[in-house]
């Protein structure tokens, strides 16, 4: 089951003491990158978050933001950073004076610079924790949700390229036979324009066609590509979402396209190989966003 690497997935609990709300996004990476955005008070448990993630959501960039409120405790109580306070209080004094400044409210200032005041861990907090990964469990599934619907939109399209590019190969099969018969008599022509009709061996020219419609056989790249085309089918259909083995096997459908391209030799196919590399640049743009 193919599965897009965009999704969104949305979970909340509203209980009478306890306010939770998850977000979770994905977006397109070669790899999992994510990005967590959580109480202090639960920050020993990113590791679990990010494990969680890795198992179920995979690939893509992940961004999550966990919204958390205990309305049971009151205001929660404060601690403050007295080093980091003294720090910063002693940098702007020192920056006021060479600056001749005045230091009023520097005292203030210091006071709510990035981590000077931070909520005082209560290990009562962590009894919260189950609710909230539960609700995270939740937004994680949702976000999958999506991707498999996304999923299912992206197979729809690019089995509209594979069946166009089957269509043009199809094309090209009808038109081999009158590419071999062009091939023949245009050798043909060339050595009776080369060599007096008396001295025509006819022997030879049967020689020289094989050879050269043997170098410009196609009938082994085609009947490649028809297997990787329905290859590429039967794996888009598969339990698993495996956007990288579609790619492996997009880059096999386009060498066979290519050396249909560079052994045809005649218009008429070619233009059936500029259909099938734009139909083939098609399903390589989606592939970017199959998990």
């Amino acid at each position: 089951m193919i599965k897009s690497m965009t999704g969104f997935g949305r979970a909340e609990s509203f209980a009478e003491e306890l306010n939770i709300v998850v977000e979770v996004k994905s977006l397109n990476s070669k790899y999992l990158d994510t990005i967590i955005k959580m109480p202090k008070l639960f920050s020993e448990k990113e590791i679990e978050v990010r494990n969680l993630l890795e198992k179920s959501m995979i690939r893509g960039k992940i961004s999550v933001n966990i919204d958390y409120q205990n309305t049971a405790s009151g205001t929660q109580p404060q601690v403050i950073n007295k080093a980091l306070m003294t720090k910063y209080y002693n940098q702007l004094n020192t920056l006021a004076r060479e600056l001749e400044d005045e230091k009023a409210d520097i005292f203030r200032l210091a006071l709510y610079l990035p981590d000077v005041i931070s909520p005082e861990f209560d290990n009562k907090e962590n009894e919260n924790w189950p609710a909230i990964r539960s609700v995270l469990i939740q937004a994680v599934e949702n976000c999958d949700a999506f991707r498999v619907q996304e999923g299912k939109s992206l197979i729809k399209e690019i089995e509209t390229y594979i069946i166009e590019i089957g269509n043009s190969l199809a094309e090209v099969d009808s038109l081999d036979p009158e590419r071999i018969e062009q091939i023949r008599q245009r050798i043909k022509s060339n050595l009776a324009e080369l060599i007096p009709e008396n001295e025509f061996d006819k022997n030879r020219f049967e020689q020289e066609l094989i050879y050269y419609l043997e170098k410009l056989d196609i009938s082994e790249e085609k009947v490649r590509l028809k297997g990787h085309l329905d290859y590429f089918l039967s794996e888009m259909n598969t339990p698993e979402s495996n956007g990288k083995k579609l790619n492996f096997i997009s880059q096999e459908i386009g060498r066979e396209i290519n050396t249909i391209g560079s052994k045809a030799n005649y218009a008429a196919i070619t233009r059936q190989v500029v259909l099938m590399k734009d139909n083939l640049e098609k399903i390589k743009e989606q592939l970017l966003n199959i998990l």
